[in-house]
């Protein structure tokens, strides 16, 4: 790591004795991109300036230890926790500043939750987890639009499609891609027996129609009326918007509107950010081992989170961290481990370099 700073720091410093040198060339363009590149590095230089200095002032408080004047060395004793406290959290900012940024990170995300084996249990479960994320994003103050939504006849959920509006979500939600499991005695189970089952959820960052070329002639679209639960009409028009992608086959329904122009709206804005899905997944197996860990890959078919109600504990199974208070988890309370996720990641990454 500090191997690859002393070779930005070289780089800095090359870039600005190339501005300069530019400059009275009157080469103007070549100064522009010179200082673009250079006021990309500024921060990371900063906070690498501030972590030397930070280590150079330990080292001399360290020293005062052995001082003869007991006053200064009882001084240097006070001072040193919080200095290497200060100098921890210099070195977070700096690993954070060392792994490229994700193109994505300040982007809505697309929430697909559905519930997998278990039956009527799975489907609870998936509606739980639709809670705790809408709580969560509750307390990051961001904003959910519920896509779509098909119910159980338990009164769980099938499968939801919701979004979640606010910046930075997907650089914290994009951690949540995978299989979630459940551990527990069901309330309907009365002999007491642990059940286990299921639910899937994918995470996808909102793509702009720049990003996504869909052509008109590769859709299909299918004008019904939305019903609800039981599958009585809650409509008394057509407006549930069906929307087929025929060269993938996938498939968008919404129905949560009443207006059909806004069924088709939510609709494509799903198929869009399914299509730009795929095309980051065909990204990543091109990258291959360059960027294929078990932190953060989404991966549909990996499970990543176990939920042991009887025990009161929540495990991720790709850093081992497990966690207890788990009915605050399910209430939303997942931002430690989301940060633990990111770290794991970002120390990752930093080994792949």
């Amino acid at each position: 790591m500090f191997e690859k700073l002393d070779s930005i720091a070289q780089r800095f410093t090359e870039l600005e004795q190339r501005i300069t040198a530019a400059a009275e060339r009157g080469a103007f363009e070549e100064v522009a991109d010179l200082a673009r590149e250079r006021s990309e590095l500024e921060p990371l230089m900063a906070a690498y300036a501030e972590y030397t200095r930070l280590g150079e002032e330990i080292t001399g408080h360290e020293a005062l230890l052995a001082d003869s004047d007991p006053d200064m060395a009882a001084l240097a004793r006070e001072e040193l926790p919080a200095l290497r406290e200060t100098l921890a959290t210099q070195l977070a900012q700096l690993k954070t500043l060392l792994v490229p940024k994700d193109p994505n990170d300040e982007k809505n995300v697309f929430v697909e939750i559905r519930a997998g084996a278990g039956g009527d249990e799975a489907a609870l479960f998936a509606g739980e987890l639709y809670r705790m994320y809408s709580r969560y994003a509750e307390r990051q103050g961001w904003k959910t639009d519920l896509s779509s939504i098909s119910e159980s006849e338990g009164g769980g959920i099938k499968e939801v499609i919701f979004e979640v509006l606010g910046r930075g979500a997907f650089s914290r939600l994009k951690y949540e891609g995978g299989v979630h499991r459940v551990q527990r005695v069901p309330a309907t189970e009365s002999g007491g027996r642990l059940h286990t089952s299921t639910a899937t959820v994918a995470v996808m960052p909102e793509a702009e129609e720049v990003e996504v070329d869909i052509n008109p002639a590769d859709l299909r679209i299918d004008i019904f009326r939305a019903t609800g639960h039981g599958g009585q009409s809650v409509n008394t028009t057509d407006s549930a918007v069906r929307i087929t992608h025929l060269p993938t086959g996938l498939v968008v329904t919404n129905q949560d509107e009443k207006s059909q122009l806004k069924n088709r709206h939510k609709a494509m804005n799903v198929l869009r950010a399914r299509l730009y899905d795929i095309q980051l997944r065909e990204r990543q197996e091109e990258l291959g081992e360059q960027r294929m860990g078990q932190v953060g890959t989404g991966d549909r078919s990996e499970k990543i989170r176990t939920y042991n109600f009887p025990q009161d504990r929540v495990t991720d199974h790709r850093i081992k961290v497990s966690l207890s208070n788990l009915p605050g988890v399910m209430q939303g309370a997942i931002d430690d481990l989301i940060t633990q996720l990111q770290n794991a990641d970002r120390e990752e990454q930093l080994d792949q370099e």
